[in-house]
């Protein structure tokens, strides 16, 4: 099972879940490359974009949306 799930939400957005379901960000086309926008929510359940635990990983690129690519890159394997 990959380390993180990828679930589509139209043809240019992905949303990224751990494996116990936390949303964690989101994959979104922009042009010819696919980057993760990382997000995070506050206490009252708001979400805090570029937030949350892959804080430090926003805007990582990727060619294509692949679970396994992205858990590597975001160090989750």
């Amino acid at each position: 099972m990959p380390a993180l799930t990828l679930h589509p939400v139209n043809a240019n957005v992905y949303s990224v879940h751990t494996p116990d379901g936390a949303h964690v960000g989101n994959l979104k086309r922009i042009g010819t490359v696919w980057k993760f926008k990382a997000v995070g929510y506050d206490t009252a359940g708001h979400v805090i974009p570029g937030g949350g635990p892959f804080t430090e990983q926003h805007n990582t690129a990727l060619t294509a949306p692949d679970a396994a690519e992205l858990g590597t890159r975001l160090g989750m394997r």
